[in-house]
This record gives C-alpha cells, structure tokens and sequence, in this order.
C-alpha cells in the first residue's frame, strides 16, 4: 500500500499568552517572524505514515496532542516544525459546527461545504437529496445553524463525508455526540467506507470502538508517540497501564430505562446454586439479564479481571450467541465455563450491555469472586502441561 500520509518531525508549541509581557513577546515574534523560545509544547518530533486502506487510531489521555496533531494533518494549523506531506483528499470532522455558516440553513450550509470539498454543481444537485436524508434533521434542514443542538450539527457534518468521499477520513470524538441511531448509522458507512478502500484517521477514548474499528494505533503521551503498533495490543497495554493507576473504587448509579443495560448477574454451580466461591477445575455457569428498550438482542461483552489485570474476555458477537428473551424488554444470556483453571485468588466478573450491532458498550456491572484450590502452582491459571 502506498503512503497516503507522511508526517515528518512535527513539532507544535503554543505561545505564553498568561501575562501582558508574554502576549507582547509572542506578538513581537510573529510580527517579525523570529522563534518564540517562550511557550507550552503540545507535539515533539512526530513521525508517522498512514498507508491507503489502513485503519489508524489516535489514544492517550486528555492533553496528550492528539486533537492537535488532527489538525495539522487535515490542514487547520500549521506545526512550529516539521511537514506534512499529502497524496489525496481529506475529509475532517474535528470541531461541531467547524465551517458552517450559523446565519445559514442546513440547507445551504450542506451546499456551501460541498462546494468548497470540490464537488460541481451537478454532483451536488444528485446528491443533495442522499446528504438531507443521511442528515435526518426534518424540517430544521432550512432552519439556521445556529439553532442546531450539537447532535443536529453533528448529522449535518457527516452527511457531507458520505457524499465527497475522501481518501481519508479524521473524526475526533464526533461520534460520542450523536444520538444512539444516528451513531449506528455512521458506525455501518464507516466499515462499509473501510472496506472499499477508505482510510481512517480515529481519535477516541472509547478503547472498544479502537480495537473494533482500526487496525493499528499510536499511543501519544505528552505530546510524544509512546507506543506504536497493532491496534488490539496497544490499547490493551494502555487500558491496563491506566487501570493500575486507578484505586478500584466501583461506582454504582441508576440504570437508564431508556438504553441497554445489565440488570442483574449471577454465578451458579453445577447443582444450580448461587455462588461466589468456585474450586479450581470446578465448571462455573454465569447468568446475565440484560434490559432491551426495544425489545431487539442486546450484545454482551464479558470479561475476568484478577486485581486490575484482564484475564479473559469476550463479545457475544464473536461466538454467535444469541439470548434469550424470558420477558417484556428482558434478555438472558447463560455462559459456561467448563472445568475453569484459574488459580486461587480474588477475581471479579465484569459485563457490558451493547446495543445489538455489538459496536457501542452501554453500560457496566460487575460481581466479585474467589477461587480455591490446593494447587502450588503460581500465575492466574493453570496450563495443560505434558512433562517427560
């Protein structure tokens, strides 16, 4: 695949604007067009490529550059150093509401933005029905922007990406705006875009959306590339390495009745008890009721943490499974686990609802338990072994 990106030695540093010196200094250097050695650096020394086809995601915690980064390559700043090289076109959902006109109608602001990506009149007039539907936003589409809530502004800007159909496309958190339909809908053109050949540039905090979605993954810390590589492993390192700075504190609230949630898990033996304690090799079967506000099969996620530490998980997507529904908006998935080898230890089960694509994580519950057993052996489970 041939380099659609090539970032080279990029270096953004934002002038000190705290003081009437520090304006007066950081004016004098770009009036006259000399370094400011006073400022905040956001990027240092970034080298990347993003290949055609690929799927790369942008992690690290607030602060860390990554919307900065974003706006250098799309073009909206300029880095302090360093260049950025482009062989295609690129479609950038950054801001809410970045290049739209709020005195202009949905109307014609998808007219002004579709112009200005390079579309002519004729394409335009083809698919300006296909953008409005995309939309959705009934009758606000000839009410001014300005008007708009931020999901409204949100749907209008990704119409226009499924319309021009970039070589690239750079989303910054846009999609945790949109409500839960509109979400779906640019999660299915998105895999659809990927899979004619698009390329994505993702940023977001959602680890499961990283690892569904993209193939690779950088992971910027303070302004510097930390890690770089597979998507499912470098958000697992970093899932994990922020997890261990956490105290453990479990958080429990009310469930919205409106969305998909868990209500309720339970771990049972072989006899049918309830239980939290389990013997090592013992077969261990975990019930899950989950709450459908309209009555479609929610998903599931489930997982084994020991102490902070991933042990096992998995997505109900990838074994098929499908629950059952013992009432009204109430669905139960049963999951057994044969002759469980983990060693002794406290662990705790968590389980995520999702909504029935398996794309979004809805909410979590967990339930705590112990294992026993008269085992020597060290480590979190135990390994078929044959010695000679």
């Amino acid at each position: 695949m041939s380099n659609l990106i090539v970032v080279t030695n990029i270096s953004k540093k934002y002038p000190l604007i705290n003081t009437a010196s520090n304006r007066l200094r950081s004016l004098l250097s770009l009036l006259f067009r000399k370094s400011n050695r006073t400022g905040i650096t956001v990027l240092k020394d970034i080298n990347l490529k993003i290949k055609k086809g690929e799927s790369l995601a942008i992690i690290g915690k607030n602060g860390a550059g990554k919307s900065t980064l974003l706006k250098i390559i799309s073009g909206v700043i300029n880095p302090s150093s360093g260049n950025v090289t482009v062989h295609g076109t690129i479609g950038a959902l950054l801001e809410l509401g970045s290049g739209f006109h709020p005195e202009y109608t949905g109307r014609e602001n998808l007219k002004m933005s579709a112009a200005l990506a390079g579309m002519d009149d004729k394409y335009l007039k083809e698919n300006l029905d296909k953008m409005i539907a995309f939309a959705d936003i009934g009758e606000y589409i000839d009410h001014p922007v300005k008007n708009y809530s931020s999901g409204m502004v949100v749907r209008l800007g990704f119409s226009v990406v499924t319309v021009t159909n970039p070589d690239l496309l750079i989303t910054d958190e846009v999609l945790a705006v949109g409500d839960a339909d509109f979400q779906r809908k640019c999660i299915s053109w998105i895999d659809s875009y990927l899979k004619n050949g698009g390329t994505l540039l993702l940023v977001s905090h959602s680890i499961y959306h990283v690892q569904k979605m993209c193939q690779n993954a950088i992971w910027l810390e303070n302004g510097k590339i930390k890690k770089q590589g597979n998507a499912y492993a470098i958000s697992q390192e970093y899932q994990s390495y922020h997890e261990k700075k956490k105290d453990g504190v479990k958080v429990s609230g009310d469930k919205d009745s409106s969305n998909y949630h868990v209500m309720s898990i339970k771990l049972l033996n072989d006899r049918n008890d309830e239980i939290s304690l389990i013997q090592t090799n013992e077969t261990l079967t975990i019930k899950v009721q989950l709450f459908s506000p309209d009555n479609r099969p929610p998903g599931l996620t489930l997982g084994i943490i020991r102490k902070d530490i991933p042990v096992y998980g998995t997505i109900s997507d990838n074994h098929n499974a499908n629950p059952k529904q013992i009432k009204d908006q109430v669905f139960e998935y049963t999951i057994k686990y044969k002759k469980m080898k983990l060693l002794p230890s406290d662990y705790e089960f968590k389980a995520h609802a999702m909504d029935p694509e398996c794309l979004r994580l809805m909410d979590e519950e967990s339930i705590d338990f112990r294992v026993h057993s008269k085992s020597t052996d060290l480590g979190v489970v135990i390994l078929d072994t044959e010695w000679s």
